[in-house]
């Protein structure tokens, strides 16, 4: 950023950012998709802002249903991204969606599968060929006598501890010394890559990294050529957790996390702070790096019925608010997907000013979410995903009406599902939802 960007408030900032965001940056096709693009812009520009737009506009998180709608299936894709780009550009100009939809939530194969990452299988690699899509294996990645060595060192935890574990081709690196043995005279620092398991463990990196220059060049690509068409990207955005979560997700595991805030809640408390600094340095810089728009954080065990409002209370939303308040202060547009429900948070959660701050619900009372967030908060959800699987396009339809009914007024609602992944939907319910929009969400001013 610019010297004139620390002059500059909050909401000054947030400005700039849905400035870059609403700016083409490539030619367009025609000038029907430019003029599409514009209107799709605007669109999303003003519900951000808790403003009434043209109409409700719709956000269809398909997760990998366009390679299944169009021949294809999820290890082909993960595999050959000329196919996957074949398959994800038709589905945009077939659909229509108020946004790109994109890609970019199909893994790598080729990056994963040489580092021998340990926390998802996928098909060919834990899960059958034709299986659909990827699956989370929980484990403890930290161990509960290791919250001292996670406060005191959080980068050298996870290069020499955390990483050996998740990364199977990565073993190695827990032998490597810590980095203040590097001043002067660093000869038995770098001792351990005398070996040949060490040198293997750095090919392996070299070669992933090469994938990922290659999924990342797809990306840009895809981006590109969907822009050019008339839909506003999704990739000026970032994706963070809850410091809880990080936690309780990804190191000690939902077993390990639940006894941790029992038996040594102290040490959960000090952990979250590191974890909260280190993600508002990584979530900022990012952001700030690329000229992005917005945060996002899926929020998984601060749902009613995981922990008690006092639990909430003390270990979920003051490290989580800490994050988001350094979004905000940045301009950094926070999307917190409220996965379960979020009833007895709503209260809570509602400190934000005007237009910083969107939420996406899944199980959550719109009515309610409407009316205590919505006069501050844009809205998102919920059309139920078990609805857009199995309900008929009529049934869609009228779940999407009552939905607009009760969210729409006065702006700041987007009609998506509950869920992060249709892959499963029915294509025509999806159609049914788009429909639905353009005849109950339109506004008459």
């Amino acid at each position: 950023m610019d010297d004139r960007w620390a002059q500059l408030s909050p909401a000054e900032r947030l400005e700039q950012r849905l400035q870059w965001f609403s700016t083409p940056i490539v030619p367009f096709a025609g000038p029907e998709a430019e003029k599409a693009y514009l209107a799709r812009v605007r669109r999303l520009v003003d519900v951000y802002k808790v403003q009434e737009p043209d109409r409700v506009p719709v956000s269809l998180p398909v997760g990998a249903l366009p390679a299944y709608l169009y021949g294809l299936d999820y290890r082909i894709v993960m595999h050959d991204h000329n196919k996957a780009a074949e398959a994800w550009l038709r589905f945009n100009e077939e659909f229509q969606c108020d946004h790109l939809v994109s890609p970019a939530m199909v893994l790598p194969a080729k990056f994963y599968e040489r580092l021998d990452y340990r926390l998802y299988t996928w098909p060919g690699h834990g899960m059958p060929d034709g299986g659909n899509g990827y699956q989370y294996v929980e484990g403890e990645y930290m161990f509960a006598d290791e919250y001292d060595d996670l406060i005191s060192d959080f980068s050298g935890f996870l290069t020499r501890t955390y990483i050996p574990r998740a990364f199977g081709a990565l073993a190695p690196l827990a032998s490597l010394s810590p980095l203040i043995n590097v001043i002067e005279l660093p000869t038995f620092y770098f001792l351990p890559y005398a070996s040949p398991e060490m040198q293997t463990a750095h090919q392996a990196l070299i070669d992933a990294g090469r994938d990922l220059a290659e999924w990342m060049k797809f990306l840009g690509e895809f981006s590109i050529r969907g822009m050019s068409l008339g839909f506003p990207p999704q990739s000026t955005m970032t994706f963070c957790k809850a410091p809880f979560d990080y936690l309780g997700d990804t190191l000690r595991g939902t077993k390990g996390i639940m006894m941790d805030m029992y038996r040594r809640p102290d040490k959960v408390l000090e952990a979250m702070d590191v974890v909260a600094d280190m993600s508002i340095r990584n979530v900022v810089g990012t952001l700030n790096a690329t000229k992005g728009l917005t945060a996002v954080f899926p929020l998984h065990k601060g749902a009613d019925g995981w922990m008690n409002e006092k639990q909430f209370d003390t270990f979920y939303w003051p490290p989580l608010k800490k994050v988001i308040d350094a979004c905000v202060n940045e301009g950094i547009l926070v999307t917190l997907f409220a996965e379960g429900a979020f009833n007895t948070r709503l209260e809570r959660v509602n400190e934000f000013p005007k237009g910083a701050v969107q939420w996406m619900f899944d199980r959550t009372d719109m009515a309610a979410a409407k009316k205590i967030l919505g006069a501050k908060c844009c809205i998102s959800g919920n059309v139920p995903s078990s609805l857009l699987v199995a309900g008929t396009p009529q049934e869609v339809k009228d779940a999407c009406r009552r939905l607009i009914e009760t969210c729409a007024p006065g702006g700041g609602y987007i009609l998506t599902s509950g869920t992060a992944d249709l892959t499963e939907a029915r294509p025509e319910n999806l159609r049914a939802m788009m429909d639905a929009a353009k005849e109950y969400g339109v506004y008459r001013k």
